[in-house]
């Protein structure tokens, strides 16, 4: 059987731009792993993409090629967002944390998964809660 991870767009950023907590993230890639995210994955993603793009923390180039493999090439099960809703806007006001965040979190609920997350403060508020088994922090990934 295998692991159910849902990814969050902090964590498939490092797939491919070298930061803090890479090399963990990129243990989600080289294994096993079955990987599950939102269509509001994309979005997220590409505003990261954008952002790292104006600070020219990559080129043109790069950010096409991301935006490219992500969408096409990549190996992610993609979820529609509007069945993810009601759970997350319940999640997001339970726990106050960001609705965006928490449709990763109502995902990985929905699909008996785990989110990982490279989000320190929302892994934070939420490691001891209910949604406690949900969560992954991104270096807890098993190698």
């Amino acid at each position: 059987m295998k692991t159910v991870y849902v990814v969050d767009a902090n964590v498939a950023v490092k797939w491919f731009v070298p930061e803090i907590y890479q090399t963990a993230a990129l243990r989600l890639r080289q294994s096993d792993y079955e990987l599950h995210v939102p269509e509001f994955f994309l979005l997220e993603f590409g505003n990261v993409v954008c952002k790292k793009w104006r600070r020219v923390e990559v080129t043109e180039t790069v950010m096409k090629l991301m935006i490219e493999k992500v969408q096409n090439g990549s190996a992610l099960k993609w979820h529609k967002d509007a069945p993810l809703f009601p759970k997350a806007f319940q999640i997001a006001n339970e726990t106050y944390r960001s609705l965006y965040d928490c449709l990763y979190l109502s995902l990985a609920i929905a699909i008996d998964g785990q989110m990982v997350t490279a989000d320190l403060k929302f892994y934070e508020a939420l490691k001891t809660g209910p949604y406690d088994n949900r969560l992954l922090w991104v270096e807890d990934i098993p190698e």
